[in-house]
Formats: C-alpha cells, structure tokens, sequence
C-alpha cells in the first residue's frame, strides 16, 4: 500500500516563513515592540530596523532606498501603482493599457477607473500568454497615462517581454508599471539598468519566503503619484499608517535569502519542474498551459480534459497533495479562470485546470508521489464521466 505524505505544490499562492525570517522577526514581537514614530529607544530600534530593511529592498532590486515603499502586499502595491497614477495624470489625459491576464489587484481598478471616467485598452494575448511589444506600442494615444503588465503570471507561469514594453513606454512618456510579485528569487531585478525603464514596480513578501501582509511598491525617483492611504506622515508622507515593523524586518531578510543564489536555486526547482512536466503530460487528453520555455521555473498548469479542476483538486487534497485550480484569490470560484479564457482555452477544457507550484517545500521523492496519485485520480474522475473516450495524444 502506498504510504500517504504531504505535498505542498502551491507556492505561487504563498509560500511558508523560512525559520531565519522567523527568527529576525522576533525581537520585534516582543522587547523591540516599540512604536517606530516614537522617540524613546524601543521606538527608535524599530525606526532604525525600518529602514536597514529599506536597504535590504533596494540592494535586492539594484534601486535607491528613497524608491522603495512599504504597503501591506502586492494588492494594495497594484492598487497604488494604477489608481495612483491615474488620478494624478488625469490632467493629460485618462487612458490606460494593461491586458487581460493581469492579477484581480490590477483588472478591478481597472474597471473601478473606467465607472470614473478613464478609457481602459485590454491588449490581447497569444495562445502562451505572451503580450505582443508591437501592439503596445500601437495602442499609445495621445491622452496615454499608464501602461501596466505583469513580469509572469501567478496562474500559467508567462514571463513577458518586460524590457522592450518598458522602452516603448519611456519613448512615449507613458509611466510603466509591472506587477512583479511572482518573480523575487526566479528573475534578477536591477532598477538601475536591465529595469530602467520601468516606473513602479509591485512585490508581495508571502511569495518568497516572507511573512504575509508586507510589501513594497518601488516608485523610480522623481514618478508623480497619488497617495493612497491618507493619515500621518510615514513613509516619507506618502503612505500613511503605523508601520509594520514585525513585517518589514521579515521581508527584508526573506529578500535577501531569495536574491544569493538565484542561478543555483533556479537550476533545483527547474530540474524538479521538467521531470514533473514530463511525468504528467504522459496522462491522455491533457496539455500544458502557458509558455514552453518563457515561464517561471516553479509553475506548472496543465488541462484535463473529461474533468473538472476543482473535484481533481479535492482529492488531490484527500492523498495529501496541496494544488490550485488558478490563483488563489479566485479559487474559491467556479467560474473559469479569465487567464485560461484570454489565452483561447474553450469552458469545458478549461474547467479542468490544475496548478502545480514548485519551491523550497519540495523533493525528488514528492515528484515522484505527485506523479502517482495524479494519474490514478485523473483516471478515476474521467471513469465517472460519460464523456470520457480514450486518447493518446498529449498537447504542448
């Protein structure tokens, strides 16, 4: 009999604290508890522990650590970046580009700005996922204020042609935003060169080894922007809040673990990906979806087709294994993902998608445990399907 275990494949949803965050985080829940706002020593403490993991940040991301701001993750770092933007260029003029595999945390205020008056292009997307530069740049108007498109996206694993969308942007005088959460600890950031042309850029500390409800958004020195919380003075007085000192000290040390060895952490999670890849698109009637070869180097989404994602995914959970059906934010849906519906995917083969994250959590051995108790639960549900016919054929 097979031996039940515990695999968790879900690291595009969050990932767990390594025990060196913890540990930083301490002193901080307890002797260091001290408003950082504050003059007396334990106050002090905090402030002087914000601002080392300021440091920490911009060394990270080869920036400057006045560009680098602290909010409570990546949706309010979207948030910021969009709406922001947009209120505080409308004088020039009120449209946006973006696509439409964007995270929720970028589409909805998207749409909240359109019920106020601004013009949204939603660019579309090839079969992978990938944004054509070429048809970034020919959306460009005149009234222009905003282009935002994600580095990769958290549920096919597409990495997008970040820099020359950035080039187009600085060459009409259109902010560029990226919402590069899944990316800390795959893809090498460098403000100051590879990066220049991108204005604002979002991270999210839960997606690499941090605490949750930390994060950053990085505004480039001199970008006109809108406050988005309003109150006291912090963060240089553009977002407002007593600051969450336990938090900030944990990403900067989770940012630092995530950036040291990015090559030789890439080439361990790779090696697990393909041999998983391989393994699962033995199954009849199932396809990959996203990029071939421009993708993250832990993500993985495939369709089944005869079944439906969120039954494959429930016993998945019965044998242990930790998976989604799409992003975490919208898991709890049964509509179908609108990535998987932007990239051409028809309802009833999307309706069997299946996400499987790779990272730190991860073995050889869970590989081969995955491997198992997948195929034998994609049989089993197709078994109960009256429209199950056998095939070979396997799609990339």
């Amino acid at each position: 009999m097979r031996e039940k275990r515990f695999v968790y494949m879900d690291h595009a949803a969050t990932t767990f604290t390594k025990p060196e965050v913890a540990e930083s985080m301490l002193p901080f829940l307890r002797e260091n508890f001290g408003n950082p706002s504050s003059l007396y020593s334990i106050g002090r403490e905090g402030k002087e522990a914000i601002e080392a993991a300021r440091e920490q940040l911009a060394k990270a991301l080869g920036a400057k650590p006045g560009e680098i701001y602290f909010t409570s993750g990546g949706t309010e770092s979207d948030n910021w970046a969009v709406k922001g933007t947009a209120f505080s260029r409308r004088k020039k003029g009120k449209h946006i580009i973006t696509t439409p595999i964007e995270h929720h945390a970028v589409l909805y205020p998207c749409e909240y700005l359109e019920s106020q008056g601004f013009d949204v292009t939603y660019l579309p997307v090839d079969r992978y996922g990938l944004v054509d530069p070429a048809e970034v740049e020919a959306a460009i108007r005149e009234d222009t204020v905003l282009i935002s498109v994600m580095y990769a996206n958290n549920e096919i694993g597409t990495i997008e042609p970040i820099q020359e969308i950035g080039e187009i942007a600085k060459e009409h005088d259109v902010l560029f935003h990226t919402d590069a959460v899944q990316i800390i600890g795959t893809v090498p950031l460098d403000m100051k060169q590879k990066h220049k042309d991108v204005d604002m850029l979002s991270l999210s500390s839960h997606k690499f080894y941090g605490p949750k409800g930390i994060g950053v958004l990085y505004l480039r020195e001199g970008t006109e922007i809108h406050n988005y919380m309003h109150g006291g003075g912090q963060e240089r007085g553009k977002r407002a809040g007593t600051e969450n000192v336990v938090g900030i000290v944990g990403m900067g040390k989770a940012i630092e673990l995530a950036t040291s060895n990015i090559e030789k952490h890439n080439d361990k999670i790779r090696k697990m990906r393909d041999r998983l890849l391989s393994g699962v698109l033995e199954i009849p009637s199932c396809r990959l979806n996203g990029h071939p070869e421009k993708r993250l180097p832990g993500n993985l989404n495939f369709s089944f087709e005869y079944i439906e994602g969120e039954s494959l995914l429930l016993m998945l959970d019965q044998m242990g294994v930790c998976s989604s059906t799409g992003s975490a934010c919208t898991s709890g849906s049964l509509g179908t993902s609108h990535v998987l519906k932007a990239i051409g995917l028809p309802p009833e083969i999307a309706q069997g998608s299946l996400r499987l994250t790779l990272g730190d959590a991860n073995s050889e051995e869970d590989i081969d445990y995955v491997l198992d108790v997948l195929s034998e639960t994609v049989g089993k549900l197709r078994n109960m399907s009256p429209f199950y016919k056998p095939a070979t054929a396997c799609e990339k």
